[in-house]
């Protein structure tokens, strides 16, 4: 079972990430789909997309949930049925989840890639970020950015929303593990505490709303 890094935010946060090692038939031994998600694996035509699916359904049996528990809403932002929060993600080996008893939370996990250099400016203020001669912490730390953006977005789920406008990072540094984010749209701002942590060349960030 590669249950690969827990981490317990605090008494009613907790993060589970999953290394993707196992076939697919080994994946989906243990598991009993709804109908709706065994369709929707049924479409996935890439075995990578396939095994993730199934590896967050052992992370959440991890907690204690079976993929009954589990409901999409409109928006396709998932939800338990006993009240409690939950945010997945998916990026080529790695799975997560993020389950919280009150706050609204969100996970990302990405690949440090090259390609976000080009795309940077699409997510965020590039000029912010001039001062960063290093390629690789340049990667790194927009990788980051672009997690953080994706887990607030996740959080608050509404169409229109955009990464550029709408949401913001404030400045961090690599080797703090922590910052503060918020949104700002149709004139309602909240705020959020920010985490994220590197392995294996992924950056992996998750946020907590603010109360």
């Amino acid at each position: 079972m590669p249950l690969y890094k827990t981490i317990q935010v605090n008494p009613s946060i907790k993060v589970s990430i999953w290394k993707i090692e196992e076939t697919e038939e080994a994946l989906a031994a243990p598991i009993t789909l709804t109908e709706n998600c065994a369709n929707r694996m049924l479409r996935m035509k890439s075995s990578i997309h396939r095994r993730g699916f199934l590896s967050i359904r052992h992370l959440m049996a991890s907690e204690g949930y079976v993929d009954q528990d589990l409901y999409y809403d409109e928006f396709g932002k998932p939800h338990l049925k006993d009240g409690k929060h939950i945010s997945i993600t998916h990026s080529n080996h790695f799975t997560g989840i993020i389950i919280s008893d009150t706050a609204e939370v969100g996970i990302d996990i990405e690949r440090q890639r090259e390609k976000i250099l080009r795309i940077a400016h699409k997510f965020t203020p590039i000029e912010e970020y001039r001062t960063i001669a290093n390629t690789e912490a340049l990667i790194r730390k927009l990788t980051v950015v672009w997690g953080s953006k994706e887990s607030l977005y996740k959080i608050y789920a509404e169409p229109g929303l955009s990464f550029l406008h709408h949401i913001n990072v404030h400045d961090f540094s690599l080797n703090k593990g922590t910052t503060t984010g918020e949104i700002l749209y149709q004139g309602r701002k909240s705020e959020y505490a920010i985490h994220f942590l590197e392995f294996e060349d992924f950056s992996g960030v998750y946020a907590v709303r603010s109360s």
